[in-house]
């Protein structure tokens, strides 16, 4: 497989890498790296790569994977938080609405364990098929489904329990 074969392989789904692995890694600059070692590792073994039914897949799943051995690792406690803001040209009120709704649901969607999280992003953010998740994170569609329900129901609850104040 030639340079130019490579990247327009893996080109196409370099900001899903990167999503996920700020997704897990919070840090930007985290992310970066990670989706930087997952490229490299898929170059050097380019060659192996027409074997894969689904290329976008396996580099999802190594990505996951390489983040999930970051986190565990002892550095872990040595990475740096930085929180992105969500840019939008409206007026200033909407903006504001607007980011400090996104910023719940992610702040909510941090309080979930970690495959239900990475589940949400996979399918709601990522717009991934049941069947690719299943595949990336190594488990069957209809636990796939019944985690993904479980996120979706507590994130649900998270934000009525936050616009109500609490009063029910």
């Amino acid at each position: 497989m030639k340079q130019k074969e490579f990247l327009t392989t893996v080109m196409p789904f370099k900001d899903k890498l990167y999503r996920l692995a700020k997704r897990l890694l919070v840090s930007g600059d985290e992310a970066e790296d990670a989706v930087q070692e997952v490229f490299l590792k898929l170059w050097k073994g380019k060659q192996q790569m027409k074997n894969y039914k689904n290329p976008e897949a396996f580099a999802m799943t190594m990505t996951k994977n390489y983040c999930l051995d970051r986190l565990k690792s002892k550095q872990a406690g040595n990475m740096k938080i930085v929180h992105s803001n969500y840019q939008n040209h409206e007026n200033l009120e909407k903006k504001i609405e607007v980011e400090d709704g996104v910023s719940l649901v992610f702040s909510i969607m941090e309080t979930l364990p970690e495959q239900q999280k990475m589940i949400l992003q996979l399918r709601d953010v990522e717009q991934f098929e049941f069947a690719e998740i299943a595949e990336i994170l190594n488990s069957n569609e209809t636990a796939i489904r019944v985690a993904l329900s479980r996120a979706r129901k507590t994130v649900r609850e998270a934000l009525i329990k936050q616009y109500n104040y609490g009063i029910n």
